[in-house]
């Protein structure tokens, strides 16, 4: 059994992607979807179990902000935000979160000798800042199962120029928000992208010590 795990589409369905999911059985996605047409682009592909994300508005209500079941024999849990785990992941063998837009895999050692895959995807739609684009690929057999990690090329290069800017950037929003500033003021004052000083602000208060180049490296540069 091949199972196709993604997250993070945001409204978009790269060719590279859906062709990597043709023959799987299923499809596993971790929210932030945007839309119902990437649903149903997925569903042509395979049957889709998915939950919603912080992004996925009225048109998903009806998708369930996590899901617990089984699947060829493992135990899942999945939800879009890692906060938002329950604090007993004992009973599951693999635990999906999205919202990062980073690949993440790592084992939790459990009681009796049980060990629980936390699995975070990354994102495989629009590309944010310079962060790889990626997917996983679930496999059960008789052997046990396994996840490989899937990440698909792109063109777009990372010129010093743009790091340059960046670091700048960063370091400009760092310091207005320890004077006390909201994004709102500072996005005006320093004619900058809205979306990108929120991202910013948050790496900054929500990591206590952060430098410059770890704002930089949690953004993919």
């Amino acid at each position: 059994m091949r199972i196709g795990i993604i997250s993070d589409t945001h409204n978009l369905l790269r060719p590279e992607i859906a062709e990597r999911l043709r023959g799987c059985d299923k499809i596993l996605h971790c929210g932030d979807i945007s839309s119902r047409s990437v649903l149903d682009q997925l569903e042509q592909i395979a049957r889709v179990r998915a939950v919603r994300g912080n992004n996925d508005k009225e048109w998903a209500e009806c998708i369930p902000d996590h899901l617990d079941f089984e699947l060829g024999g493992l135990r899942i849990y999945m939800t879009h935000k890692k906060k938002d785990l329950p604090k007993d992941l004992q009973p599951y063998d693999l635990v999906l979160t999205g919202h990062s837009h980073q690949y993440a895999d790592t084992w939790m050692e459990q009681p009796v000798g049980h060990r629980t895959r936390l699995l975070n995807p990354g994102s495989c739609g629009p590309r944010r800042f310079y962060q790889a684009i990626t997917m996983a690929m679930l496999t059960i057999d008789e052997d046990g199962w396994k996840v490989e990690r899937i990440e698909i090329a792109h063109k777009e290069a990372q010129p010093e120029a743009g790091r340059a800017d960046m670091r700048k950037t960063i370091e400009t929003v760092v310091g207005e928000t320890r004077k006390g500033r909201a994004v709102d003021d500072i996005v005006r004052k320093h004619q900058l992208d809205a979306s990108l000083v929120e991202q910013i602000v948050r790496l900054y208060l929500t990591h206590p010590g952060v430098t410059t180049d770890g704002i930089m490296t949690k953004m993919g540069m």
